[in-house]
């Protein structure tokens, strides 16, 4: 159910990697981004996201790595699927506790 992703790891990879290398060569990361995003086919804005996530991934920059923010994803999905159940379980304890209310003689 997660997101198709169009480029396969080894791409982003490879982008990021280009970005990296030639970034000298223009008169700013941006132009490099740019440059390379339309050889790839893909946005500026795309290449740039995974060249801040790789620089996360490294300690370069602050934020969340990309295990981290598997992670917290599984969590919070976690997370989601237990109130679902604690939800139930108290719904079902008062319809069960007002059945025994219910059936006791007068």
């Amino acid at each position: 159910m997660g997101k198709q992703t169009r480029y396969s790891p080894e791409v982003r990879e490879r982008a990021v990697r280009l970005v990296a290398e030639h970034t000298g060569e223009y008169s700013s990361q941006w132009a490099a981004i740019c440059s390379i995003a339309a050889k790839i086919g893909c946005t500026g804005e795309t290449l740039r996201n995974w060249v801040l996530q790789a620089q996360r991934d490294q300690g370069l920059k602050p934020g969340l790595t990309s295990d981290e923010r598997k992670r917290l994803k599984e969590l919070e999905r976690e997370n989601r699927e237990l109130r679902r159940a604690n939800e139930i379980l108290r719904k079902a304890s008062a319809f069960f506790a007002q059945a025994e209310l219910d059936r006791r003689p007068r």
